[in-house]
């Protein structure tokens, strides 16, 4: 095992993983990106985000495929699964929960960019898929 895994300091900041936690207040979670170069991309895919329409209350169920190039930080895996749990409560729009998932990953972790696609599964027959991007 290399000396990375037995490093303290990867896991100084981490709170919730390998503890009961079962909300996070919408923290996401970061540890040191590896010190190589070899890192160059990250893709987290989840179906199971769950949010409602703001206006009608009716649950709306989501795909989602977010990809970040890091920089110093990655973000870790509980603290996604926690942050996307918190949304259940969120009466938003599809095209603006992309953009919010977007934009809370990208102040978290300060990566090269981050791409969030987010398919709504059909509801009255139509889905919707958002894509929101940031980069610096």
């Amino acid at each position: 095992m290399s000396e990375e895994h037995n490093n303290p300091q990867l896991l100084e900041n981490l709170t919730m993983l390998g503890r009961k936690v079962t909300d996070s207040g919408g923290k996401l979670e970061v540890f040191p990106a590896p010190q190589s170069q070899n890192l160059k991309e990250v893709t987290l895919y989840t179906d199971e985000i769950y949010a409602h329409c703001p206006v009608t209350g009716q649950p709306d169920f989501y795909s989602c495929k977010l990809t970040y190039w890091p920089d110093q930080s990655c973000v870790e895996s509980k603290s996604v699964k926690l942050y996307f749990q918190g949304l259940r409560d969120a009466g938003i729009f599809c095209e603006h929960l992309s953009d919010k998932i977007a934009r809370d990953f990208f102040e978290a972790l300060a990566p090269h960019a981050v791409r969030v696609e987010l398919i709504q599964r059909p509801r009255g027959g139509i889905s919707i898929t958002a894509v929101s991007e940031l980069k610096r």
